[in-house]
């Protein structure tokens, strides 16, 4: 198919920004760059240490466009992409570092660090015990099935992004442990797998994120779905962090038109693209190119829709959120989630109590506009399915928490609403009690 006038029309006026090509650093490079040189040895010392443990990668745009260097080390978008001390529980840390300071050789090294992410919950939410469906009695290890209507598919070329964020829950698939991977492969086993499962009507094509491949091998994985054996098929959802990290691919990439053609190949088969964005703070839409990007997506008839999750040091606050669905929806984007900080990785550093994360998502939403208030939260995507706090109430002289699921693991779950008591420091459904002494939440039955 031809890209038609109206991608002509903005890849015209996508020549405003020249092609360009960023360094990317990753842990073996921190000392090479150039702002960093201006932070401590200390500093720099212990960002060597995190990023021993926790992934890292970064690249220039970030760097140069959206990181405020006056403002470091409180600048969001730094604490989003740069490792601190504090993402590491103390004990973890001062492992590292002794053995860092002793020169400890390579596999006693290794094995410590292979120790410490095994403590840290790489996969959270039964992602390899329950998610994980077989074809042929062979486990398919890049599909993960949790809800009837969804299938998530991990694409082996995709499973790195732009850049890392720190908090990432999927922080386990970027530290080189095959053991902790997940990714197809091969194309085949998910087209075999959903020929098996006509319930299944939409796709999330996830990772890494696959808008670090290049066109010809993400429409390897996507036009097989296009012909009318996988008519079930409704919905191709992307999840990808591009946007953010790396606008760039959908203006001035060698192959960002014929992805922008791909995306209406899609949609002329008859199949919504719902482009998955995720953001997690204002500032990541700010730039020109930023803008553009999403400008060209909505011209292909894509929907973007926007997601992330609260996080201390970054977006704690109503009016960061607030802000951010104002600018998005001007733009076009819709606002999808915010979630909870999943209990994976560097969770304590980044989590909030549920009830502050439920006053931050009321006053945000007090601050908007209805046309605004399409983004459902505070949600925890838990082993269960997806929790929502819907709010804090009184009931019978009992002071709890009132929750629903907006998605379970058992699809008769859904839109069903519970209660768990009151609690000023739980961070996690499992921190939480059910209410009216009851001995269990339904869904543990």
């Amino acid at each position: 198919m031809t890209i038609d006038a109206n991608i002509i029309a903005l890849t015209d006026a996508g020549q405003q920004f020249p092609p360009q090509r960023f360094k990317v650093y990753t842990a073996r490079q921190l000392g090479k760059i150039p702002q960093l040189q201006k932070l401590s040895e200390q500093t720099q010392f212990e960002m060597k240490v995190v990023s021993s443990v926790l992934p890292f990668r970064v690249n220039e745009y970030v760097i140069d466009e959206l990181i405020d260097w006056d403002a470091v080390p409180d600048d969001p978008i730094y604490q989003l992409t740069f490792p601190q001390r504090e993402m590491l529980e103390p004990r973890y840390y001062d492992a590292v570092a002794n053995a860092l300071n002793e020169e400890w050789e390579k596999s006693a090294f290794d094995a410590l660090i292979k120790e410490i992410r095994g403590e840290m919950n790489p996969h959270p939410a039964g992602q390899l015990e329950k998610n994980i469906p077989t074809v042929n009695g062979e486990r398919v290890n890049g599909i993960q099935h949790k809800y009837r209507e969804t299938v998530l598919f991990f694409p082996t070329s995709g499973q790195i992004c732009h850049s890392y964020c720190t908090f990432c829950f999927r922080w386990a698939q970027f530290v080189g442990d095959n053991e902790l991977k997940i990714a197809a492969k091969e194309s085949g086993q998910l087209q075999e797998y959903l020929r098996e499962h006509k319930e299944v009507t939409d796709v999330l094509f996830t990772g890494g994120d696959p808008m670090v491949m290049k066109t010809k091998n993400l429409r390897a994985y996507l036009e097989p779905l296009l012909t009318e054996e996988f008519s079930h098929i409704k919905t191709i959802r992307i999840g990808s962090k591009a946007l953010s990290f790396w606008p760039q691919r959908f203006v001035t990439d060698g192959d960002a038109d014929d992805l922008l053609s791909l995306f209406q190949e899609i949609i002329a088969s008859g199949k919504h693209v719902a482009f998955m964005a995720h953001y997690n703070h204002w500032r990541e839409l700010e730039t020109d190119i930023a803008k553009e990007a999403v400008k060209r997506i909505r011209q292909t008839g894509t929907v973007i829709r926007s997601q992330g999750p609260l996080l201390k040091h970054i977006n704690d606050n109503a009016d960061d959120w607030a802000k951010m669905w104002k600018i998005q929806v001007g733009l076009g984007i819709i606002p999808y989630y915010m979630f909870i900080e999943r209990d994976t990785g560097a969770r304590h550093y980044f989590e909030v109590p549920l009830v502050k994360a439920w006053e931050i998502y009321r006053e945000a939403m007090r601050q908007v506009s209805g046309i605004s208030r399409t983004a459902r939260g505070p949600s925890m995507s838990s082993d269960p399915g997806k929790v929502e706090i819907q709010g804090i109430a009184e009931i019978n002289g009992e002071k709890v928490f009132a929750l629903r699921f907006i998605q379970g693991r058992d699809h008769d779950w859904v839109q069903r609403p519970f209660f768990a008591k009151y609690s000023e420091t739980a961070t996690w459904l499992n921190h939480l009690e059910p209410a009216f002494g009851e001995e269990k939440f339904f869904f543990e039955e």
